[in-house]
């Protein structure tokens, strides 16, 4: 069946119902459905231009379409000419003020009334059309009676739109009363009703009225009936306040009640939170910030602000990455309340934070500085989940400074500490991902990287497995993104892809933040596949995003290799060593240099400078067994040995790679070992 779809005053939409907007606008090319959208022109849809979309402007009512509505409005009650012209002329074409105008004449007593209504509700024409129009409103709020005001205030309190089963215990009126006064409202047209009552729901006709008679409370009686609004829904709609507890926080500030009002905020971002509606959970946490300011300075207040920075600062990580500049002040102050408070777990969880921006900003000086902390913080503590994060700061810090085998015992801890059930609230306190999984990938790249790649292919299977169990996106993204890595380690880029697709279809609908950037890693792909021309300007895109900051050495690697592989060896040398060499990412330098040096090597193979070839190689050998890298290992000892062998030096060769191969014992299907099996082979 056709459907007309209606979204009015999308300026003020939520996050979460603009996805879902943005999303319908998508799907309505292909279906019978009439989507219409109103907003205000400071509202700019990315859609606007699309072949499937009018855009059409509302502009003022003329004079002519003016003096019909007045007339329309209206109806048998004869106006003078000069009326409507007043009337005309005094709401400048705004069709809402044009009706309340005209209702607000049309309600006076007599035709002298009348006139002295429209000047008394609109000044002289220098005053703006929505004072004299608010103006309006309150007069008609007024000549309805004190009953009629008064619900109307009440209505206004609860919101834009609000139902009889909560208005009715909030307004402590008899109930003949109450139905009097909305019918009052309703019939007068600054209410719609839905629904029979006490089913009925009902409207405020636009905003403007709802904020009329919100601005006719005094600040005391104001504060009385959100006080009693917030007491309401506490005793009787208690499943609403768990649903949505940013609606109490609401009325909680408003009523001024600050210590429970912050509670609640912190409350609400948590829940939003844990719906992964982190940019909802954002908002609630900078309300209660702000509601903050209204208590007195002391150990309340800062244990309060404490834990709304906290959680502040890993919503931001989640949306905006680990490099998010806004995450990191809100650790570094939660750092500084809690050094004075003496909290240890609040201690905890702000330096875990602060390691997290560190290692986001790939600053390894600074994250084994505060992984240092985070171990002294729980060397004699008996509390699992503190030591299951500081192993968690531990073995990220060990693998991206080029120490694999260290990680892998920080890994193989954290997998025994772990709990999946014990510890799900991990992944909402600490970087925002569960630990359990993290040891699980990352323990799989330490593996791979110290020469057991069917091993890591497990574990990486096992972490992925975990992730998709506990449904956790942003687990399930980094988890997708590092096994995308693994199988391009193994050569397997078929395999990558369908990872890499699987996360950036998760970005699109979770709106998360990722590890590394997507086109990174599909650049990479491109250039296993042998598409060096296509992955050239795709990883060099991919470098200049801000998320290219994490792992940007793994870009660089990929770039000088895929430009080596194209036959442009000057450029691969530059782009590669030479764009390690000019980052300050202490990351890139630790972890950057074990693959650098080799690619290095062979870009200057391809140009023929063997001696400065030789070279690179044989350092590229030293840092992979100074850092125990066996597969770097072996990449280098084969590039060398290649090397050798077309010199003639084959004894050296064999003698070079053989120890190498030898000592493997698995992962003898992957490319690097057949290759260096057949390098072998061919040196006899």
């Amino acid at each position: 069946m056709p459907v007309l779809m209606v979204f009015e005053d999308a300026h003020w939409i939520d996050p979460t119902s603009r996805e879902l907007l943005d999303l319908a606008v998508d799907l309505v090319r292909r279906l019978p459905v009439l989507l219409a959208i109103t907003f205000r022109p400071e509202f700019q849809p990315p859609w606007a231009g699309r072949s499937h979309v009018t855009s059409v402007a509302l502009n003022r009512l003329g004079e002519r379409d003016g003096e019909a509505l007045v007339q329309t409005l209206a109806g048998n009650a004869a106006l003078s000419a000069d009326i409507v012209a007043e009337i005309v002329e005094r709401t400048d074409g705004v069709p809402l003020f044009v009706e309340e105008l005209t209702k607000a004449v049309l309600e006076s007593a007599v035709q002298g009334d009348r006139v002295a209504a429209v000047l008394a509700t609109t000044s002289i024409a220098a005053r703006s059309v929505p004072v004299a129009l608010h103006a309006s409103l309150m007069a008609r709020l007024d000549r309805l009676g004190s009953a009629p005001k008064e619900i109307a205030q009440i209505g206004a309190v609860l919101g834009r739109e609000f139902a009889y089963e909560l208005i009715q215990p909030v307004a402590q009126r008899p109930e003949p009363e109450l139905e009097t006064a909305l019918n009052r409202l309703t019939n007068a047209g600054l209410l719609f009703c839905r629904g029979v009552v006490p089913r009925s729901t009902y409207l405020f006709k636009h905003a403007l009225v709802q904020d009329a008679a919100y601005s006719t409370l005094l600040r005391a009686r104001r504060q009385e009936v959100h006080a009693r609004v917030a007491a309401v829904l506490e005793e009787h709609f208690a499943d609403l306040v768990e649903r949505q507890p940013e609606i109490l926080a609401h009325h909680l500030t408003a009523a001024g009640d600050t210590e429970r009002a912050v509670d609640q905020w912190l409350k609400a971002g948590r829940h939003a939170a844990e719906r992964s509606a982190h940019h909802e959970a954002i908002g609630h946490f900078e309300r209660g910030l702000a509601t903050l300011a209204a208590l007195p300075d002391g150990s309340v207040r800062d244990g309060r602000e404490i834990e709304l920075q906290l959680t502040r600062g890993l919503s931001l990580f989640t949306t905006e990455g680990f490099v998010s500049s806004a995450g990191a002040e809100a650790y570094v102050r939660a750092r500084e309340l809690s050094e004075r408070s003496g909290d240890r777990r609040q201690l905890f969880m702000a330096v875990f934070g602060l390691w997290v921006s560190a290692n986001g900003r790939g600053g390894m000086a600074e994250c084994h500085k505060f992984s240092d902390r985070l171990q002294q913080l729980t060397a004699a503590d008996a509390d699992e989940g503190l030591r299951l994060q500081a192993h968690h700061s531990a073995w990220t810090t060990c693998l991206f400074s080029g120490e694999p085998a260290a990680a892998r015992e920080h890994c193989e801890a954290g997998r025994r500490l772990y709990d999946p059930d014990r510890h799900r609230s991990h992944r909402l306190l600490y970087g925002g991902h569960d630990p359990g999984v993290c040891a699980g990938y990352m323990g799989a790249q330490a593996r791979w990287l110290l020469g057991y790649p069917d091993t890591a292919l497990a574990i990486g299977r096992e972490a992925w497995a975990l992730a998709e169990r506990i449904a956790h996106p942003f687990t399930l993204g980094t988890a997708l993104v590092m096994n995308a890595m693994l199988h391009l380690d193994r050569d397997e880029p078929e395999l990558a892809l369908q990872r890499i697709q699987a996360a950036e279809a998760l970005v699109a609908e979770q709106r998360i933040g990722l590890v590394l950037e997507p086109q990174i890693l599909r650049g990479a792909v491109m250039t296993a596949q042998g598409a060096f021309k296509e992955a050239v300007p795709y990883l060099r895109d991919g470098l200049t995003q801000p998320r290219a900051i994490r792992l940007r050495h793994y870009g660089l690697a990929r770039l000088a290799e895929a430009l080596s592989r194209q036959g442009e060896h000057q450029e691969a040398s530059r782009d590669g060593k030479g764009g390690i060499g000019r980052t300050r990412n202490e990351r890139d330098s630790a972890a950057g240099t074990r693959s650098f040096n080799r690619l290095k090597g062979i870009a200057l193979l391809g140009l023929n400078r063997l001696d400065e070839a030789q070279s690179a190689l044989e350092q590229a050998l030293r840092i992979a067994r100074r850092q125990q890298a066996k597969s770097y290992e072996l990449r280098a000892a084969a590039s060398l040995a290649r090397l050798w062998g077309e010199q003639g030096r084959r004894e050296e060769a064999r003698d070079l790679l053989t120890p190498v191969y030898g000592w493997f014992t698995e992962g003898f299907g992957t490319p690097d070992l057949k290759e260096a099996k057949a390098l072998l082979d061919e040196l006899g």
